[in-house]
């Protein structure tokens, strides 16, 4: 079994359940506003966000016009004009309280922390991913965080991975695994910086690209069973 030193997390649906967190945010935002947030418009909100991101991603777009424009561009389907940017501002007020943990999170960077430099990597705003860090109590079983917004740029681009690296103390590309749901920022950008993935994919979602990932689990917990060396790579 291959010995790593390094291991980079993801936030967002790999140690803290953002979709919960989400849910809960857009439900007290529509009551504060005293809207209706139907299924539909849920629905639709999670398609507008999710194109967003994928084009700040892709280095399309900043990160100040996805969260300014998302709301202005959901409600205008309906028909009505509004503040994207203050109801921004109360979103995210509501967001940063949500640290709901995915399961076996803390029992595993608190088993890993004893035999691996922890890292954070995400995409997102910095003040929230602290907040929710620190709220989780994930915070103390890492070295150092390094969010996009404050890095200047963000997975999958090598920018990101660069700083990165330039940062962890006695860094080898060989030493270092990263863990992550998201397949386009976590298991590509992983892979164009040369270091091995781990794809956490409970959902068991296809992977209809031609990368690989060094190894996939179903849950957080498989992670040290495969870093024991008990469990085979993906491929």
């Amino acid at each position: 079994m291959k010995q790593y030193r390094t291991l980079l997390f993801d936030v967002d649906n790999t140690l803290l359940d953002f979709s919960a967190a989400e849910r809960e945010a857009l439900s007290s935002l529509f009551e504060e506003q005293e809207l209706a947030l139907t299924p539909e418009i849920g629905q639709r909100y999670m398609e507008i966000n999710q194109g967003l991101w994928k084009s700040f991603e892709e280095g399309k777009i900043g990160r100040d016009k996805v969260v300014n424009t998302r709301f202005s561009l959901l409600f205008r389907e309906y028909g009505k004009e509004v503040d994207g940017v203050f109801l921004e501002k109360r979103y995210r007020s509501y967001l940063d309280k949500g640290h709901q943990l995915m399961e076996g999170a803390i029992e595993v960077v608190e088993t890993l922390q004893n035999k691996y430099d922890l890292y954070i990597v995400t995409n997102g705003v910095a003040a929230t991913q602290d907040k929710r860090l620190r709220a989780s109590g994930l915070y103390p079983y890492f070295k150092d965080i390094f969010v996009s917004e404050a890095v200047g740029c963000q997975k999958p681009m090598k920018q990101y991975f660069d700083f990165v690296f330039a940062r962890i103390d006695q860094f080898s590309l060989e030493e270092t695994l990263i863990i992550g749901d998201t397949f386009n920022s976590d298991i590509k950008g992983g892979h164009l910086a040369g270091i091995d993935t781990c794809w956490f994919n409970p959902e068991q979602k296809p992977n209809h690209t031609d990368i690989v990932p060094t190894y996939e689990i179903q849950t957080l917990r498989d992670l040290i069973n495969i870093l024991n060396g008990d469990s085979p790579p993906a491929h």
